[in-house]
């Protein structure tokens, strides 16, 4: 029985990341979490606060892929335009949502806080639109079909999909093993590429490593099969003995 892969894509959004300004952590966080869990993440994209982009990303990525995750521009101010974006994606209607109105109200009348016009906006989101919740601060993200729309907040967008992930289709984990080579891609990049036809089943990157006086490389077999990825991982360990013999005898 083949390996079951289920797929996702991210588009983060907003000015601020492609200015520099902030430093995006939420990636990182999103493809440690979706590999843990057995989803390939597949692309990502970066794109500004305007809304025709983030329509164009949004659909570009979603009937190509299981999930679709977002962060950024659900907040309260007039440049927080996700919501509308996607709406305009799913071709629906951007509304106050009752039961989101109802659970920022209730946090703010708590807090002894105004509910202001500005802080009602982050109760809007696509008409039909599921509840993301929010442990972290209340406002809750939403999600309409195979997109699933979180803060930009690294705590919050941490939050939101500690909360999602109970309740996704998951795959079969990716395995991976690492097999440290004392020689540089120079030396290896022909025989891996050998290695990595031999083995199509599995994926093999190598990362090179300098230390100031000598250049060696990392190579990560990776394969969702246990058969498969010891059977590479052995060719692997075979090809770098093959150079440092043949290194021996020069």
């Amino acid at each position: 029985m083949s390996p079951k892969i289920v797929t996702a894509a991210m588009v983060a959004i907003g000015d601020e990341l492609l200015s520099g300004r902030t430093k995006d952590k939420n990636i990182g966080h999103l493809a440690d979490m979706m590999t843990m869990v057995g989803i390939d993440l597949r692309e990502v994209r970066i794109v500004a606060d305007d809304e025709a982009a983030i329509v164009e990303a949004i659909n570009a990525v979603r009937g190509r892929y299981d999930y679709v995750f977002t962060s950024g521009g659900i907040g309260p101010t007039h440049d927080d335009i996700t919501a509308d974006a996607v709406s305009r994606a799913f071709g629906v209607e951007c509304v106050y949502d009752p039961e989101a109105m109802a659970l920022l109200a209730a946090m703010y009348e708590r807090r002894g806080m105004e509910f202001t016009e500005a802080r009602k906006r982050m109760a809007r989101m696509p008409l039909g639109a599921r509840h993301i919740p929010n442990p972290a601060s209340t406002a809750p993200g939403f999600a309409i079909g195979n997109v699933h729309v979180m803060a930009g907040v690294p705590q919050v967008f941490q939050a939101m999909l500690d909360a999602l992930l109970p309740g996704l289709q998951v795959g079969s984990p990716l395995l991976s093993r690492t097999v440290r080579s004392p020689f540089g891609e120079g030396d290896i990049g022909s025989p891996l590429t050998e290695v990595q036809k031999n083995h199509p089943e599995t994926s093999i990157g190598s990362y090179p490593k300098f230390d100031g006086k000598n250049f060696s490389t990392d190579i990560v077999v990776r394969a969702r099969d246990p058969q498969a990825l010891a059977a590479a991982e052995a060719d692997v360990q075979a090809m770098i003995q093959a150079i440092t013999e043949a290194r021996a005898k020069t």
